[in-house]
């Protein structure tokens, strides 16, 4: 058996944020580019679903994984 992956909590300071600005902030991903193309391919889960709309409305809550690290998006 595996351990899960840990989370990682990220504050944003509000109740929203785009997926893209996210994965930026978040320190996934240091582009514009290389996040839309890592949406756009279908690298990134937005709690556990595929989503390749990088303009999508995060909420408090949310879970996005992308290679291997799991952060949760917090106010």
């Amino acid at each position: 058996m595996t351990n899960p992956t840990p989370i990682d909590d990220v504050s944003i300071g509000s109740e929203t944020i785009r997926l893209g600005q996210f994965m930026k902030f978040a320190g996934l991903l240091d582009s514009g580019g290389n996040v839309k193309e890592a949406v756009i391919d279908g690298y990134v889960t937005v709690n556990g679903e595929v989503d390749r709309r990088r303009g999508r409305q995060l909420q408090v809550g949310d879970v996005i994984d992308f290679e291997g690290r799991r952060v949760r998006v917090c106010p």
